[in-house]
């Protein structure tokens, strides 16, 4: 699936696609089957017992969010990983199993799912899905960026099943099951605001089930922190680098940089991405309306403007100048934002801002 963000201009109107074997000749039934499934969940590749190859599928697709509901007899569905420029260019599968078994593998997980249980997998990495008898399940595919949870997070989410005994869990299963025929229905604007909140649960059930694990030693949280304040004090400067930063801290580059593996990041990239959210909320302000672009770049330390304008749309899935008109015209943010962001060695959610507007900005890696 593609990770074209939602930008002006656009209808947000939603794109609906059906497949199902109904009509199909038997003989031609395995291999309509198989593109569908490939044509679904991007490159996917089917398995299916010879005579008992039937499914129908139904795709609504919202900007970058696709919702999907699909329903067959037994396969094995494999996918490899998806290649991605970054990070940001990957997307997570969340899949309700509403009818049937599944067992769920990625990385060194193996998972049964029952019906009512949601499985979370992510699109970077290869996966394997089997149905083992008659099936129906509900998933919605988004970039990875949207759902706000750090790297750290999002590796130790996939194939590990929600229960639907889980509280929070009890909403998710019959809202998915319900959202592939309501999207389609809505108006634009409306549908817009459902997906942003059914992503908004996930973010929730996804945090409520994340294992504990023990952190960083409280002198080298310590450290980390310094290092982020004193880099955000020094975005201007285009000399700020891993070098300059680990010589300032009388410590070395290599002992920077696995500082920052604890944030699943670089140095570099954790400078880069704090200069497009202090752009990102530069540009947005009203009092900054008559600046050019490449002036609150500059003011960040970016002195390239094409680079800038790049590693903006692969962070945020539009361009600056989409952005500032998308921001001035929705209103300006709240005085509160872009206060400090982020507690010693802990990055909060980042919302995409296609559908999240107006909120906090330090959770996803940059390019």
């Amino acid at each position: 699936m593609s990770s074209d963000a939602i930008t002006p201009g656009q209808s947000k109107k939603s794109i609906t696609v059906h497949y199902t074997t109904d009509a199909v000749p038997e003989h031609r039934r395995a291999a309509y089957w198989s593109d569908a499934l490939a044509r679904t969940f991007a490159g996917a590749e089917a398995s299916v017992p010879v005579g008992r190859c039937r499914g129908r599928i139904r795709t609504s697709r919202l900007g970058p969010v696709q919702v999907v509901t699909v329903e067959g007899g037994p396969v094995w569905i494999r996918r490899p990983a998806q290649p991605a420029e970054s990070l940001q260019d990957g997307c997570l599968m969340v899949m309700s199993l509403l009818e049937g078994s599944a067992v769920v593998s990625q990385g060194y997980r193996e998972t049964h799912v029952q019906p009512g249980e949601t499985v979370f997998h992510d699109a970077t990495h290869p996966m394997r899905i089997g149905f083992t008898g008659t099936f129906r399940a509900a998933c919605l595919i988004f970039p990875r960026g949207l759902i706000g949870l750090t790297e750290t997070h999002l590796k130790r989410v996939p194939a590990t099943p929600i229960s639907r005994c889980a509280p929070s869990a009890s909403l998710l299963s019959p809202l998915l099951a319900r959202l592939g025929d309501t999207v389609p229905k809505l108006p634009p604007g409306t549908s817009e605001v459902l997906v942003r909140h059914v992503v908004g649960l996930l973010s929730v059930l996804a945090e409520e089930r994340l294992p504990e694990e023990a952190g960083l030693p409280q002198a080298a949280q310590d450290l980390l922190s310094r290092i982020k304040a004193y880099i955000d004090q020094r975005l201007g400067d285009p000399d700020l680098t891993p070098l300059s930063i680990a010589q300032t801290h009388h410590i070395s580059t290599r002992y920077l940089h696995k500082l920052f593996e604890y944030e699943d990041t670089t140095a570099s990239r954790w400078i880069q991405r704090r200069r497009l959210e202090r752009c990102r909320r530069e540009l947005a302000r009203r009092g900054s309306a008559g600046m050019t672009i490449s002036a609150v770049a500059r003011q960040f330390g970016f002195s390239s403007a094409a680079h800038f304008s790049r590693t903006f749309r692969r962070m945020y899935g539009m361009s600056p100048a989409e952005w500032r008109d998308k921001a001035l015209r929705d209103g300006e943010p709240t005085s509160s934002e872009g206060a400090a962001t982020h507690r010693a060695g802990v990055e909060p959610r980042v919302a995409h801002p296609a559908l999240f507007p107006a909120r906090r900005t330090s959770g996803t890696v940059a390019a």
